[in-house]
């Protein structure tokens, strides 16, 4: 397959193959080799280090919290066993049933959940995605609240998830490694308090750490910015290859940084500018995932478009003009805002691009969360909403991934995930050679 350059747009003739859960696959040859990988089917694991290994390569263990559709999951890949997952959303968890196999996962608050549900024993990572919107604007920057409020925010489940961290730590099973993921508005929410609270249980816990900023569009064409703490026991030795002399223009930026210089001082002597290389240049453009005949969303009709279109400030009809005039096909994205207007009352807009890629994902709470494709080809405009299937695809999912049935809750699941390629570049070029400093690096044998 081509894939268009941000001057030329085109659809693909054929829809992308995804490999986040491996090469090309029919679905039900990724089922069986999920099975045998993450439920210890096959050959027995045979326990090397920190790592288990499993047909000669080695085969780290993870539990993780807030697991959604087990993206995750999906970008840890074949290197890693799942010992346990969580999440309270039946739809997140059938999803992640469906794609993982039952068992693993366990649905319920996480409120609920005691030592005994974990494993005995101490674990490579634990991961947890844990709920954003009071860390957003969308949320109001509630924020994280208190450990003992009454009351919790939805974000303010990363107390009860902490307090089984803590509850590991005191019984001699502390996982060597913990990453944490949520919005970039973690870092300023409650003027950098709830960045602070956090670094603060870490240090608390005896963890060295240290945050980084990715976007997504590195990898794959949606911009979505996502701010990781990633965490090692400080019993477990450091390469001096992952730790850089101070902030990264790459992960680091000023908001990162102020968020830092707020931390109390345990923190930051706990602290390390964690160096993870740049990934290779993305070359998939947002065209190059769009479906050729769309699943699960129809065409809008001309009135639904035209209305669409007043909905646009003169600076948005300008860019749909001048797609207009280059007499080529040319694919862009809308979002509906509530902007203030000349007179300072609050409207709703209809805002585009045509950069080639995607606006943020996000839970379909209303219409103005779920992103509108605009295809311009000369005077002909047309519009739809993005397809469930495109969604995944802009997750880096691959498409034998299954989505739920209803379009609200495919949407849902996709846009409350984390990105998969992400995670992948984090196992690869920090997580993984980490533990293998300690032990885990080594083969088993095979039979």
């Amino acid at each position: 397959m081509t894939t268009a350059t941000p001057t030329t747009l085109r659809l693909p003739a054929q829809p992308p193959a995804f490999d986040a859960l491996g090469p090309a696959e029919s679905r039900r040859a990724v089922h069986r080799r999920c099975r045998y990988l993450c439920q210890g089917r096959g050959r027995p694991v045979l326990k090397v280090g920190s790592g288990d290994s499993i047909l000669g390569t080695t085969q780290f263990t993870f539990v993780e919290f807030f697991a959604g559709g087990g993206m995750a999951r999906a970008g840890l890949g074949d290197s890693w066993r799942c010992l346990f997952a969580n999440d309270f959303d039946q739809k997140k968890v059938s999803t992640y049933e469906a794609n993982w196999g039952a068992g693993d996962i366990k649905n319920g608050d996480v409120a609920s959940l005691t030592l005994a549900d974990l494993p005995s024993t101490s674990v490579d990572l634990a991961w947890a995605s844990f709920p954003c919107q009071d860390l957003s604007l969308a949320g109001g920057y509630r924020g994280l609240g208190g450990e003992r409020d009454n009351a919790q925010t939805r974000s303010g489940t990363f107390w009860p998830f902490w307090k089984l961290m803590r509850g590991l730590v005191q019984t001699d099973r502390a996982p060597r490694t913990i990453v944490l993921e949520n919005v970039y508005g973690c870092l300023t929410s409650h003027g950098g308090k709830d960045f602070a609270a956090i670094a603060a249980v870490l240090a608390d816990a005896d963890y060295r750490f240290g945050a980084a900023v990715i976007n997504a569009s590195h990898f794959v064409p949606q911009s979505r910015p996502r701010v990781f703490f990633i965490a090692v026991r400080k019993s477990e030795a450091v390469p001096g290859s992952l730790v850089a002399p101070g902030p990264q223009a790459g992960w680091h930026p000023t908001a990162l940084n102020n968020a830092h210089a707020g931390m109390p001082l345990k923190a930051k002597r706990n602290w390390v500018w964690w160096d993870i290389a740049l990934p290779a240049l993305r070359t998939r453009m947002f065209s190059d995932i769009l479906e050729n005949i769309p699943t699960g969303v129809r065409w809008h009709t001309p009135a639904h478009t035209q209305y669409l279109l007043e909905l646009m400030t003169p600076l948005h009809r300008e860019k749909v003009a001048r797609a207009m005039s280059l007499g080529r096909r040319m694919v862009g994205t809308i979002y509906r805002r509530t902007r203030p207007d000349e007179n300072g009352t609050k409207r709703q807009r209809a805002e585009v691009r045509f950069d080639e890629i995607a606006g943020c994902l996000r839970t379909p709470a209303g219409g103005s969360s779920r992103q509108t494709i605009l295809v311009v080809e000369g005077k002909k405009v047309r519009s739809r909403l993005l397809s469930p299937r495109e969604a995944a695809r802009l997750m880096r999912l691959s498409d034998a991934y299954q989505l739920p049935e209803r379009y609200n809750d495919a949407y849902h699941v996709c846009g409350d995930g984390v990105c998969v390629p992400v995670v992948r570049h984090l196992a690869e070029r920090l997580l993984e050679p980490l533990l293998r400093e300690n032990g885990a690096g080594e083969l088993a044998a095979a039979e």
